[in-house]
């Protein structure tokens, strides 16, 4: 008779903007090319060069909508004029399969995710801290495309978003990008309870 599968482990990448996780996570998927990610749906222009299914699943707000209200999205933000969420079967799928998957959201999805009735308890919610506030300030206001109001509210949201720091898991600091990715791996494949990964 064969081994039942084991659950596979549901992990949340998260923390402010301008932080990194996006060229941090790059990395470790190219440490473990194992490890499935989500693919988050929006209901967004799809850009040019980017794939439906591989960037996003690009959706229409009225199949938005419908996720919403059939509880099939794990968590959802409007953002910028435009939906973003993470579809659950896919994610469940997975899990049941005995595959780790790795969420990167923002930090008010991965509030939501602990929430979530069935996967929320279980996850391994990881801050991608920066190494200061001053470091992270210096990085969104040398990004030089947006306007001062722009900056400003990106500022004061990434405050708000350092403040949730306590409610995760785990930290990792984004001194540099290697350390950082090196960091996610070693909490992805050991998952060592509470830690701060310099």
């Amino acid at each position: 008779m064969p081994e039942p599968v084991s659950q596979g482990r549901l992990f949340v990448l998260s923390g402010p903007s301008g932080v990194g996780k996006s060229t941090v996570l790059a990395q470790v998927r190219s440490l473990l090319p194992d490890l499935w990610y989500s693919v988050s749906a929006t209901t967004r222009a799809m850009r040019p060069g980017e794939v439906d299914g591989e960037n996003y699943h690009f959706v229409t707000e009225e199949r938005f909508r419908h996720l919403i209200s059939t509880g099939r999205l794990l968590e959802h933000a409007h953002f910028a004029g435009n939906w973003y969420g993470t579809p659950r079967d896919p994610v469940e799928e997975r899990l049941a399969a005995g595959e780790d998957v790795l969420l990167e959201i923002e930090v008010q999805g991965a509030r939501q995710v602990r929430q979530a009735p069935g996967l929320g308890p279980d996850a391994v919610l990881i801050f991608l801290a920066p190494p200061s506030v001053d470091e992270l300030i210096r990085r969104l206001v040398g990004r030089g495309t947006e306007d001062r109001a722009t900056i400003e509210a990106r500022l004061a949201a990434a405050r708000n978003e350092l403040a949730a720091e306590p409610e995760f898991d785990h930290t990792v600091v984004n001194t540099n990008v290697g350390a950082a990715a090196a960091g996610l791996v070693q909490l992805v494949t050991g998952s060592r309870p509470g830690s701060r990964v310099p």
